[in-house]
């Protein structure tokens, strides 16, 4: 069978879009959770910060159909052509702007329809879609009569297990990441908010703290640096530039603490003529505006936009211990941003944040342990940046059908 352009909800048993309307969440758990546009990419539905619901606003708003394993959700807005595939049995909804499709399975391999969605040509499609001035969205019609390039049915299943096995090797390397930055926060809160630290029984406690552990000013220790953004009118300052540029954006966007790369680069010229500040690898990276309290280190000298506090410790020992006691501090953080256009932490607020410092020893021994910890985490994070750039060279090639499976 040759591949046909074939209208996609004519391979599905359902195509559906979602209640157009908020639903009304719960702080509690709840077995139902409702997916957002912001916890689909790339393929996945994140599931770490699906919102609650009650059983009854669950039946109200799943009354056409219930989200099964192996359907695929598509964003209609915010941003467009965002596409995950539901890979368990939990029990979740539509949030609004997204639609679902359910394949026939004689006629559509779900994995496929989810890398097809992907591909540059059909991504094309969809984005020629879009229309409005403030938001981008896409009609229900149009999510319906997209047409999607189709082999066989056996050739699609042999795509799908072609990318599938970069995807599984992928999500495992995310997994190691998540669980080895889980085991750096549960050591740094057993030692420094339980007190549990090595030879903490032959310490005794003054005024609510180890003895000779001080309190102390974030100015104290370390070194707090802003950023800025060089013209964007003046192409010598970005064409062909080679420093790292970060925004808050490349922070949220990763998939760890360790930083890979960022999306845009300046040259040199650019770094001379703006406010931008070169700054020394593994500076602590904190955004402080435009969502604030993400974080990130960085292997190389680099850059960022006005949107940081770049934090550089005045010893090496306080690196991992700032960076896990400020990520424990994110809602005290935000609790002190102000400004009425957007929230923003001012760098001399930052600075006048107390610190408890811990002795050297303690300290060094929390280093040490951490930051292996962290240096396995960035070669992991680098696997799975290679393994994602193999798949997505792969893709456009085997849904175009030039590469022959």
């Amino acid at each position: 069978m040759k591949w046909q352009e074939t209208r996609v909800a004519d391979l599905c048993e359902y195509a559906v879009d979602c209640v157009n309307k908020t639903a009304p969440v719960v702080e509690h758990e709840t077995p139902y959770r409702m997916i957002r546009t912001s916890d689909i990419s790339s393929g996945r539905v994140d599931l770490s910060n699906l919102r609650y619901v009650t059983e009854e606003t669950f039946e109200v708003w799943t009354r056409r159909v219930k989200p099964q394993k192996g359907d695929v959700i598509l964003s209609r807005e915010a941003p467009i052509g965002n596409v995950g595939r539901i890979t368990t049995d939990d029990k979740l909804f539509l949030g609004q702007r997204l639609f679902m499709y359910r394949t026939l399975p004689e006629k559509l391999d779900s994995r496929f329809l989810c890398y097809v969605l992907q591909s540059p040509l059909i991504q094309g499609r969809i984005q020629s879609k879009g229309f409005g001035v403030t938001v981008q969205h896409i009609k229900v019609g149009d999510a319906e009569n997209l047409m999607i390039l189709v082999p066989s049915l056996p050739v699609q299943k042999r795509i799908a297990d072609i990318l599938s096995a970069y995807d599984e090797l992928i999500e495992a390397d995310r997994r190691s990441i998540q669980l080895l930055e889980e085991s750096a926060q549960k050591i740094y809160k057993e030692w420094f908010v339980h007190f549990r630290f090595p030879g903490h029984e032959k310490i005794k406690m003054v005024d609510g703290l180890p003895q000779g552990w001080t309190k102390k000013l974030i100015s104290d220790v370390c070194d707090t640096l802003g950023g800025g953004t060089p013209s964007t009118t003046d192409s010598t300052y970005w064409i062909d530039g080679s420093i790292p540029w970060f925004t808050p954006k490349d922070l949220s966007a990763s998939q760890s603490l360790m930083l890979i790369d960022s999306e845009k680069k300046i040259t040199d010229k650019g770094l001379k003529c703006s406010s931008a500040k070169h700054l020394p690898p593994y500076t602590i990276l904190m955004s402080s505006r435009a969502s604030i309290g993400y974080f990130g280190l960085y292997s190389e000298p680099c850059t960022t936009n006005q949107g940081f506090i770049s934090i550089i410790p005045k010893t090496e020992n306080l690196r991992t211990y700032l960076l896990y006691n400020l990520i424990g501090r994110k809602d005290e953080i935000i609790g002190q941003a102000t400004g009425t256009t957007f929230k923003e932490i001012s760098k001399s607020t930052f600075r006048a944040f107390e610190i408890i410092q811990p002795t050297d020893s303690i300290l060094d021994q929390f280093y040490n342990l951490t930051w292996s910890l962290l240096q396995r985490v960035q070669v992991l994070t680098q696997s799975a940046k290679k393994l994602s750039d193999a798949r997505d060279m792969l893709l456009p090639r085997l849904m175009s059908g030039t590469l022959k499976v």
